[in-house]
């Protein structure tokens, strides 16, 4: 402690009690501490005889602690992200084993149908079900009626419909024209509980799991062509299906004569000539971007279908002025035409990996003759080719 003593009266007060922390009052050493150490801080310092900046005992004790509230703040970070994509590696697997389980359930639903066909109508059996058609039989008395069989993973991306109000997310490509902002803008108003937001550079990936992580229930993206929309995809997150539309004949609130005024009450839904089975999925995806109406809202939207471009309309109703009068409809726009040309199983940052449920062929040679969204049998020859 002689050489310790001797170093008092040479250093500053704020060295002199780091060099005891450091060494220990009480301790035996032989040896002081000889090394210098700097501290590089933005808390009030002293100044020694060179006129360094020294950092006070006060300043060391207050970095250590806020070094170890950001190391305990960046694990907790880390544990969030790790159990978020533990969960949505678990409810993926889910997900991918039921659709697999359904394609099981939809083979044997296939075979007891032909088996059932075979009895009813009294002819033989096929070949490649004779050896298991007792047990099918046994399958068959085991039936209830009136009850479907097949529960599609359709069901399931859907399951909270009716139950809780779609959240949507509204945006554009990137760089958008001012066209396309005030067409983005009208389809705000068109479906409720919609927010419309400025892309930026955040590409596909970045907006799915923005969207995910602040519980948005549909995703519309709208695309252009030199400063006309010419395309919507549809995400439905979390884990699709992604319904891919053209767009034709875009129309705006701004460019229709002695427009309406903009009711955001929730509409009444008008869907005409959905009757095949891909009718009826793109009828289930447009729908349910709308919540359940009341009955009294007089709004009113419109899909009309005809030979697969579908008319969308946009109108306000009202009573006549007179008993038994018919309402009178007034359009508040805007309207366009639509053509469903993909469907994604999947979401839309996965276009590149995930299935394709369905896809339009438009260079086959029956292609002008086919209505996809009405007749089921065309629907069946699509599938085929």
């Amino acid at each position: 402690m002689k050489d310790l003593d001797a170093l008092i009266p040479v250093l500053p007060p704020s060295e002199v009690a780091l060099t005891l922390v450091l060494t220990g009052a009480n301790s035996h050493a032989a040896h002081p501490l000889h090394t210098v150490v700097s501290f590089s801080t933005d808390h009030p310092t002293s100044e020694g005889n060179d006129g360094a900046a020294l950092p006070s005992l006060e300043a060391i004790q207050s970095d250590c602690r806020r070094h170890r509230r950001k190391r305990r703040r960046r694990k907790v970070l880390r544990d969030r992200l790790n159990k978020m994509l533990r969960r949505q590696m678990r409810e993926r697997k889910e997900y991918l084993y039921r659709k697999a389980q359904e394609e099981r359930e939809r083979a044997t639903e296939a075979r007891k149908k032909k088996v059932k066909t075979a009895l009813e109508t009294n002819a033989p059996l096929p070949t490649d079900l004779k050896k298991d058609a007792l047990e099918i039989q046994k399958l068959l008395d085991t039936e209830t009626p009136g009850i479907d069989p097949l529960a599609t993973h359709e069901d399931d991306e859907y399951r909270w419909a009716g139950v809780e109000d779609p959240n949507i997310l509204i945006t554009t490509a990137h760089d958008p024209s001012p066209k396309l902002r005030e067409f983005t803008k009208e389809l705000r108003l068109v479906f409720p509980n919609s927010h419309r937001v400025n892309r930026g550079g955040f590409g596909s990936k970045q907006l799915v799991d923005s969207c995910r992580s602040n519980n948005i229930t549909d995703l519309i993206v709208v695309h252009e062509h030199r400063g006309i929309p010419n395309g919507v995809d549809i995400c439905h997150l979390p884990y699709g299906p992604t319904a891919y539309f053209s767009l034709y004949n875009v129309v705006t609130r701004h460019d229709i004569p002695d427009v309406g005024t903009m009711s955001e009450v929730f509409p009444h839904l008008i869907f005409h000539n959905f009757t095949s089975k891909l009718g009826g999925r793109v009828q289930s995806i447009l729908k349910y971007l709308f919540p359940v109406p009341k009955e009294s809202n007089q709004r009113v939207i419109t899909f009309f279908n005809d030979d697969d471009f579908i008319s969308f309309r946009h109108h306000t109703w009202k009573k006549g002025e007179n008993k038994g009068d018919d309402p009178v409809l007034t359009e508040v726009g805007p309207r366009f035409e639509m053509q469903i040309y993909k469907i994604l199983l999947g979401t839309l940052d996965q276009e590149n990996i995930a299935e394709t449920e369905w896809r339009l062929h438009n260079f086959v040679r029956t292609a002008n003759k086919r209505k996809l969204l009405t007749n089921a049998d065309d629907e069946e020859n699509k599938e085929k080719d």
